[in-house]
Order: C-alpha cells, then sequence, then structure tokens
C-alpha cells in the first residue's frame, strides 16, 4: 500500500523514471468490497456493471478485470468503440452490453466481430445488424418517464427483431429521479415499467435499477440491476449509505513551501489576500488534471488528518495550500479525495455530484492501480 506521504513512481525498461506527481491510486480491495454490497443487495438480480467512461475515470482494464475476477459476467459500456476495447481486456465469456446502442450502420458489424450486445431504441438498428449478418442479441430500451434515450414503438421494434431472426436479451429502462427516494416519479416510472414489461415481453429479462435505484426502489430489483456510482465508492444516497468506500484517491505533491507576508495576494487575479503571516504549499495539481477550478477558496486537501484549505486561484498545473502552522514537507503527498475525504463531500462543495468529479480526471494524471493483498485470481497483489 502507499505511504500517504510518500509517491511511488513506477517505470519500464527504456522509459524516464520519473513522472509528473499527479496521481489517482485506484484501491480495487475498496472496489470488490462495494461489489460485494451491491451482490447482497442485489439479491436474487443479476449484476451488469457499468463501466464506460473509462469506468468512471478510474481506469477501464483494472475495474473490468478485477469485477470479471470476483464473478461478474455482465458489463455495460456507451457504444461498440468501447465495447471492442472491453472484449479485449475480458476475452469472450463476458456480456458486454452497449447502453447508448447503435450511432451509425458500421457499429453493427463491430457488433458482430466482437460479440457485443446493443441497446436498441428504433427500428433502423435491427436493419443495421440484420444487413452486418448480426448473430447475437439485443437489449430494447424503452423510456417509461425520464424522456432520454427510449424505444417510442417497443412493440414495433420487438416483431422487427422475430422478422430478422435477431434474438433479444431483455428488456429495460431507467430512472430519472432514483436518488431522490421521495419523488413521486420513481414509483410511476416503476409501474409503468411493469406493466410494459408485462404486455409486450412478460418472458425476457427486464432491469430498471441504477446504483441508487437499489436503494429508493429495491422492490423492483427484476432479473438484473446496472450499478454504476455505487461500485466506486460514491454515495449514491448520501442521507441512506450503504458504506461503500471510495476507489479512486486523488493525491497531489507539494513541490515548494514558502511564507508570505499579510497583506500579500496569492495566484491569477489576487482573489486571496493573506490576512497574516502565512505559510504556502504549491502542489502539482490543477484544473488542467481535473481538479474543479471552483474549488479555489472554498475546496481543501487531506493531509494526515489535517484539512489543508485551498488559497488562490487553482492554475491549469498547480494550486495552492494554507499549510500555516501544520506539519507539511517538501515532496509530502496530499489527498483531493478518496477515502478520508470522500468525493460525496468534494462534490457537495460545488454544488455537483461525484460522478464529475472523476469523470473529469485527465488522461495525464497517472492511474495506478493498488490490488488487494490476495489477488482475486489468487496471484499476490
Amino acid at each position: 500500500m502507499l505511504a500517504q506521504s510518500t509517491f511511488d513512481h513506477p517505470s519500464k525498461v527504456g522509459e524516464t523514471t520519473s513522472m509528473r506527481p499527479a496521481i489517482a491510486h485506484i484501491h480495487l480491495q475498496n472496489l470488490l468490497h462495494n461489489y460485494q454490497l451491491l451482490r447482497q443487495r442485489a439479491e436474487h438480480a443479476q449484476i451488469m456493471a457499468v463501466v464506460k467512461a473509462d469506468a468512471y475515470g478510474h481506469g477501464l482494464k483494472c475495474i473490468s478485470q478485477i469485477l470479471q475476477q470476483a464473478g461478474c459476467d455482465y458489463f455495460a459500456v456507451t457504444d461498440a468503440a468501447e465495447g471492442a476495447q472491453l472484449r479485449r481486456y475480458l476475452g469472450e465469456k463476458a456480456h458486454i452490453i452497449l447502453l447508448s446502442g447503435l450511432f451509425e450502420s458500421i457499429e453493427a458489424s463491430v457488433c458482430e466481430t466482437h460479440r457485443l450486445t446493443p441497446v436498441v431504441t428504433d427500428e433502423k438498428h435491427i436493419r443495421w445488424l440484420h444487413n452486418q449478418g448480426f448473430t447475437g442479441k439485443v437489449w430494447l430500451k424503452v423510456d417509461t418517464g425520464m424522456q432520454r434515450l427510449g424505444a417510442e414503438n417497443p412493440e414495433e421494434i420487438i416483431q422487427s427483431c422475430h422478422q430478422h431472426h435477431i434474438a433479444l436479451a431483455g428488456i429495460m429502462s431507467h430512472l430519472a429521479c432514483a436518488d431522490t427516494p421521495e419523488h413521486p416519479l420513481n414509483s410511476l416510472q416503476a409501474d409503468a415499467f411493469y406493466q410494459l414489461h408485462q404486455d409486450i415481453a412478460p418472458h425476457l429479462p427486464a432491469s430498471l435499477l441504477n446504483s441508487a435505484g437499489l436503494i429508493a426502489l429495491p422492490q423492483h430489483k427484476h432479473d438484473m440491476i446496472r450499478p454504476g456510482i455505487a461500485l466506486y465508492g460514491a454515495e449514491p444516497i448520501p442521507h441512506e449509505p450503504m458504506g461503500l468506500k471510495p476507489v479512486m484517491q486523488l493525491s497531489g505533491q507539494v513541490m515548494q513551501i514558502r511564507h508570505v507576508e499579510q497583506g500579500s495576494t496569492l495566484s491569477y487575479g489576487a482573489s486571496y489576500t493573506a490576512k497574516k503571516d502565512m505559510t504556502i504549499a504549491l502542489i502539482s495539481l490543477g484544473y488542467g488534471d481535473g481538479l474543479p477550478r471552483a474549488l479555489s477558496n472554498q475546496g481543501y486537501a487531506e493531509f494526515q488528518g489535517q484539512h489543508l484549505p485551498i488559497v488562490g486561484r487553482i492554475c491549469m498545473d498547480y494550486c495552492l495550500l494554507d499549510v500555516t502552522n501544520k506539519t507539511v514537507n517538501i515532496d509530502d503527498a496530499v489527498t483531493f479525495w478518496g477515502e478520508t475525504l470522500s468525493p460525496n463531500t468534494v462534490a457537495n462543495l460545488l454544488d455537483t455530484i461525484p460522478y464529475t468529479l472523476m469523470t473529469g480526471i485527465n488522461q495525464r494524471v497517472h492511474r495506478i492501480p493498488i490490488y488487494p493483498k490476495t489477488r482475486a485470481d489468487g496471484a499476490s497483489g
């Protein structure tokens, strides 16, 4: 495991042994913890792990492989490109579902080549698949009140599947307000989905619940649940915590420590004026890495149980922390979110959601998987 005050810099033969210390450690033991909590709540239902958008910024390869080793068979991504990439990581046994389905006809060929299961919402998707000789299955998605992606005429799509000899894997819909359990739209959508399922495809597996839905509407598990944010350790309904553990720990390194006098202004725009003599730490993380600029003068980092306020505007590559009267040294690693400073807490400061924090981390931030002491495949970590 990583010591809190130092960075572990991996290297490859022929490459530089140093790297910019903007790092997201990916704690896979916490991922397994979250997956097992979800498995318990799912009861009889299967889990379709949502790993789109590079596994919510955590790294598609390590996240999907450790989940597969833990027993997960179903994975959801956005499109055919993500699906083809995931197939290379998981081999032939995994079921890979494309939640956004097909954007153009050529993707139907990718689905056949890589044995992907697209979500369909329009009859033309069936024609595209048929014309490419598709031999797999599809999920039918219906809209039950979110007014987003969903089939307007699901019966026609089912009929087209029969005509073109394309098998249906199941029927799904998506909740608009699951993170607000008391919202009346939840029960309206759940009832509409149940009735539609019974009317047009009662023999097919059904899937309605996302992470928050598993808490808000546990009686509507159906055959498959589709957790996303909960896998990565952000509580989908903060006032009803599940006991999840954040998987990503975002850290930067102390590059300089300097003393500034009362009345000095800090960073771009001189938006912060020192009210007293202060000690300031320059950190190797900025908005170019995905640290939200809106945290300027209101966010903080964590170091050995201490809160270190962000002072001045966050820059593209750096930010400044107030470390006055704190024991912080050059090369120490400070954490902007992780297990001791949850992404929910940071998101609340910005009136946003943890999704935007995780998926906003730039590719130049180094993702370093931290494997469990005993790997899910039996190898040592």
